[in-house]
């Protein structure tokens, strides 16, 4: 009789855990509560999936932060150029972007899941959608699902339920009570790669959201990076936000205040702005003096006049300076829900090295459940990838085979 595995989570590092699995003799069978499989990355590749990052390894697994040395235990086996070769095998060929992230040529999720699934189907994976899993009733799992309750006990579990971010899409975080009881330390969650709220004034917002910040430099502690983000009705966001995100939330956190610092001009000087702003205005607006002096327009302009007061904006000195150090500060991380991803999970000292959960044997837990975070790029998918694939192999260990 086959052994059963029963994989709880139908997203990256779920199906991935049952790619793995599916290369031996056992009976498998992946649950999802919502009614279809890899919602979460169908939802990563609308605007183009980008599956990995094709910087030097040394930087890349820097991505990972204090949980650097966790994550590399398990690219070892899967890296960034892994994921390429695998996406290869699915008929999905990939290309490095202008920023050296990875994306399958048709940019989209969907042929790329299509084929994935087909693939485990062929495997004779089995898929149950509709399937919510509400914890354990005395070893034995237990589902509400279209025909009412299930329960069943398999050989090994892998328990791939995804983080809190996106509750729609299937990653509500309900599992960490259940977990909790069970007497596995589970850390808080809280949003990542996320937005923040800024206390506009009407007249900014209702001016200037949905506009991008482009070309700008973003510094807040040992952080500093080029890009370019977008003004909402609430606050800030985009990839120049997200890079900074766990920084300014965690400084949030901890003192209840932040403050973005912005180089609104980052190809000029200090003491050229002062030259170029210091030159006569005549009958020229302050707005058209600096657009006619250092280039600046726009939203760019708009911010100048957010955060100095009249005096400051007509001290030359002190604009100069706003242009090359504008401070804007910071409410609150707008809720998880809204985050891309989220920070906290089951800690790595809950697990063994196969990904076994210590106080539950048996049953391995990968991808974003786990207590680590990483800014876009591709780092959240590959870590996914690998950590399934690791709780996959665990979990053969533990079948002995």
């Amino acid at each position: 009789m086959k052994k059963t595995v029963a994989i709880i989570g139908g997203g990256p590092a779920g199906l991935m855990a049952a790619e793995v699995l599916s290369e031996r003799d056992l009976q498998i069978d992946v649950y999802d509560s919502m009614p279809s499989f890899g919602r979460k990355f169908l939802m990563a590749g609308k605007s183009g999936l980008n599956l990995t990052h094709a910087e030097p390894y040394e930087k890349f697994i820097t991505r990972y932060g204090n949980q650097q040395d966790e994550i590399k235990k398990h690219l070892k086996d899967f890296n960034a150029e892994d994921v390429r070769v695998w996406a290869q095998g699915l008929g999905v060929e990939t290309f490095v972007g202008t920023s050296q992230r990875v994306f399958p040529k048709e940019m989209k999720a969907s042929p790329l899941l299509r084929a994935w699934l087909q693939r485990l189907q062929a495997n004779q994976v089995k898929f149950h959608p509709r399937h919510f899993w509400k914890g354990w009733e005395n070893d034995f799992l237990v589902f509400d699902s279209p025909h009412g309750e299930i329960k069943i006990k398999p050989d090994a579990t892998i328990l791939a339920l995804g983080g809190a971010s996106w509750p729609k899409l299937g990653s509500s975080g309900a599992w960490s009570s259940w977990l909790s009881q069970a007497g596995v330390k589970v850390e808080a969650f809280r949003p990542s790669n996320c937005g923040f709220i800024v206390n506009w004034s009407n007249h900014f917002k209702q001016k200037f959201h949905g506009q991008p910040i482009k070309s700008v430099v973003l510094a807040f502690e040992d952080f500093q990076q080029q890009g370019e983000f977008i003004v909402t009705q609430t606050g800030v966001e985009g990839s120049l936000i997200y890079a900074a995100s766990a920084k300014l939330r965690d400084a949030l956190d901890a003192t209840g205040r932040a403050a973005l610092h912005l180089d609104l001009a980052p190809d000029s000087s200090r003491e050229k702005l002062l030259h170029a702003l210091s030159k006569p205005r005549g009958s020229r607006t302050l707005t058209s003096h600096i657009e006619k002096t250092v280039g600046l327009k726009g939203v760019k302009v708009g911010l100048l006049y957010e955060f100095l007061s009249k005096e400051d904006l007509s001290d030359v000195e002190k604009l100069a300076t706003a242009i090359k150090d504008l401070q804007i500060p910071l409410s609150v991380a707008a809720p998880l829900e809204k985050a891309i991803s989220s920070a906290g999970g089951i800690t790595f000292d809950e697990l063994d090295a196969n990904l076994m959960l210590k106080k539950i044997p048996g049953v391995f837990c990968a991808g974003e459940m786990l207590d680590w975070e990483a800014p876009t790029g591709g780092y959240l998918l590959t870590a996914c990838f690998a950590t399934g694939r690791s709780a996959g192999r665990g979990a053969l260990r533990w079948l002995s085979l």
